[in-house]
């Protein structure tokens, strides 16, 4: 039997070096950080300038800026705790969810039976499972990485069943044109070809898995920017919740953008072989 040489497509000649290095440096830096100063632009017009927020609702940027100035080490360290459980929660996600989608993709049997289980799992509202987390797992991390877990786990299960089973008909043609067996074929072929697929599914979980964490803090933190973002919320301070919120979002884009860079080295192929806008 011949040997079954794993899925690279070759690079075309046609594609535009910046277009195969994923974009020019200044640009990756340039946009967002255009795209900041419009927004903060127009969050001091909306606040400060117009008046049209009660600050109560969204401070002014410059209280917000102050606030984290005043509380920075506290906001740090829910930064760091936050940070580590959306990793962990993420990282459990990510195994679980494409050995699912493995064994869904493998098997039309298992397909069907627990396919539409998975799909009621992901329709209930997560929230209102955190007070049973809460007195099942008690508090701290546990109950936390169990939201994250459940809030990000079905896109991964899904992107993986179905990168599996969407293999190009010629791959697969080649496959059994060479005798290969159902591991080599799975191997060489079905999963280097439905790895994009993984990645969008990856990238779908990452900022659920910063939502799971924030929203399992609310429930049962002892810490973290949810902990920190109920507690001063409570007592109307609402400058240092805003501070805790932007380092949600500023976390979440920093694994986006660790993740995108994780799959532009793994799949250096991809971008050389997909159409540019």
């Amino acid at each position: 039997m011949a040997e079954v040489s794993e899925v690279r497509p070759p690079v075309r000649a046609d594609v535009p070096r910046d277009r195969r290095l994923g974009g020019g440096a200044a640009a990756t830096v340039v946009w967002p950080a255009l795209g900041l100063v419009v927004t903060i632009t127009g969050w001091w017009l909306v606040t400060s300038v117009f008046h049209l927020v009660h600050p109560a609702v969204l401070p002014p940027p410059q209280e917000v800026l102050t606030a984290f100035d005043a509380r920075s080490a506290e906001l740090l360290g829910g930064l760091g705790a936050t940070t580590l459980e959306t990793v962990i929660g993420f990282l459990l996600s990510s195994v679980a969810g494409i050995a699912i989608g493995i064994a869904l993709a493998g098997s039309r049997a298992i397909e069907r039976m627990f396919s539409p289980l998975l799909v009621a799992v992901n329709a209930v509202p997560k929230i209102a499972l955190g007070p049973l987390l809460v007195v099942s797992l008690g508090w701290g991390q546990r109950p936390i990485l169990t939201m994250v877990f459940l809030l990000s786990f079905f896109p991964i299960v899904l992107s993986t069943a179905t990168g599996l089973t969407t293999t190009p008909a010629d791959l697969a043609e080649l496959a059994r044109s060479l005798d290969a067996s159902r591991w080599q074929t799975f191997r060489k072929i079905r999963l280097p070809a439905a790895l994009p697929q993984i990645f969008v599914g990856l990238k779908v979980a990452m900022p659920l898995a910063a939502i799971g964490a924030v929203i399992g803090e609310f429930q049962a933190g002892e810490g973290g920017l949810g902990y920190q973002i109920v507690q001063y919320s409570g007592v109307a301070d609402s400058a240092t919740a805003w501070a805790a919120i932007i380092l949600v979002g500023m976390m979440s884009i920093v694994l986006y953008s660790a993740l995108v860079l994780v799959e532009r080295l793994a799949l250096p192929w991809v971008p050389a072989t997909t159409s540019a806008r």
